[in-house]
């Protein structure tokens, strides 16, 4: 009767031990998997964001290859202003896709060729004075982009005909401009080609949850854009949190000022929280927190939950600095300052919360002094 017995428990944990794992056809053993489908996810940011994303950026910046060459071919006030539109347009288009710095984007270090500012002024009149420079050294990443175009097209000179005559006279400018705009397209050129060849896959397929991985590395660029390029670069260095002293000329697109160094900033903050939050019904960030329970470290609640409403309680504070950010600085620096703040309530939130729940290793450091 013993014998009986224990053959029969024998026989259920055998039973119990080969539902419990898988064989693969080597013989490894594979332990089942649950939780969201990554690949899904990396399927949506690829399909629904970056690729459509880049594709408008890509027809801003065809537009604006097209209007520097007719301004550089003809200077006159018309054309002046048509490359000046053009380039507002594809400089807040770039908003939209300038956290994607991973994969081909970070390969090419896109972000130091478009926007790293402000503009070195006296580096670029240096340039257009010896007629040497390589947009591929460290010293020139200033001197390159949307910020240099912001000095080459609006601080050049002191006013619109000033600059007409600045570029109808001297072939180094028209030289300048254009070899500023040929780095950008053929910068560009090369992460859009790969994004649209092999690399789509490539992303896809990689759906791990290592420091090599797509998730990984996609995280790691989202956290790293909202800490370091949004909440530091747009609004805490220029209101001088990390110095103590306001400095008003570190603004994005300074030499152009009015409303478009904000709306930049907002554009950028409505972009990491369209993100954050995808579309309705497909896979996201935020759909992916939920399905796993990712909750608040200090209070449980919610992780979504509270990145969302401090995105809401971030966005309205940052629009009431407007009209025009080079002022507001200047007249009531607290108000910027008050901005900064609440976006680095979120910073715990995204960079410590949000990795924890995705099993995502944080892989840079940020050093502002915050």
């Amino acid at each position: 009767m013993k014998k009986s017995l224990l053959s029969v428990l024998t026989l259920l944990l055998l039973t119990l031990g080969i539902f419990s794992c898988e064989k693969n056809p080597g013989g490894e053993t594979v332990e089942p998997t649950t939780g969201p489908d990554r690949k899904a996810l990396l399927t949506q940011w690829a399909d629904s964001l970056i690729k459509p994303g880049y594709q408008r950026f890509n027809g801003k910046l065809t537009t604006l290859k097209s209007k520097t060459a007719a301004f550089t071919t003809t200077p006159t006030t018309a054309t002046l202003a048509e490359v000046r539109q053009a380039w507002q347009a594809a400089y807040v288009e770039w908003q939209k896709v300038e956290l994607y710095e991973f994969g081909p984007a970070e390969a090419v270090s896109l972000r130091n060729h478009f926007n790293i500012y402000p503009a070195d002024a006296a580096g670029i009149n240096r340039n257009i004075s010896s007629g040497s420079y390589n947009f591929e050294l460290s010293t020139a990443i200033p001197q390159q982009g949307f910020p240099a175009l912001d000095y080459l097209l609006n601080g050049i000179a002191t006013g619109d005909d000033a600059i007409v005559q600045q570029y109808a006279s001297s072939a180094a400018h028209r030289r300048y401009l254009t070899d500023v705009m040929a780095k950008m397209d053929q910068t560009f050129g090369t992460v859009y080609t790969q994004w649209n060849g092999s690399y789509r896959d490539t992303f896809i397929n990689n759906s791990g949850t290592d420091a090599s991985s797509s998730l990984s590395r996609v995280i790691n660029a989202y956290s790293l854009y909202y800490e370091r390029y949004l909440r530091a670069g747009k609004i805490g260095i220029p209101a001088g949190v990390m110095t103590g002293t306001p400095l008003p000329t570190r603004i994005e697109a300074y030499y152009h000022r009015g409303s478009l160094p904000l709306l930049l900033a907002t554009t950028a903050h409505a972009t990491v929280q369209g993100f954050f939050n995808g579309r309705p019904g497909q896979p996201s960030l935020k759909s992916y927190l939920d399905a796993v329970g990712a909750k608040d470290s200090r209070s449980g609640e919610s992780l979504t939950s509270l990145i969302n409403t401090q995105f809401g309680v971030s966005a309205q504070q940052l629009s009431s600095l407007g009209p025009d950010l080079f002022a507001t600085i200047t007249s009531r620096n607290a108000d910027a300052v008050a901005s900064y703040n609440e976006m680095q309530k979120a910073v715990r939130l995204i960079k410590v919360d949000m990795t924890s729940a995705l099993s995502v290793t944080v892989t840079y450091v940020d050093n502002d002094g915050d």
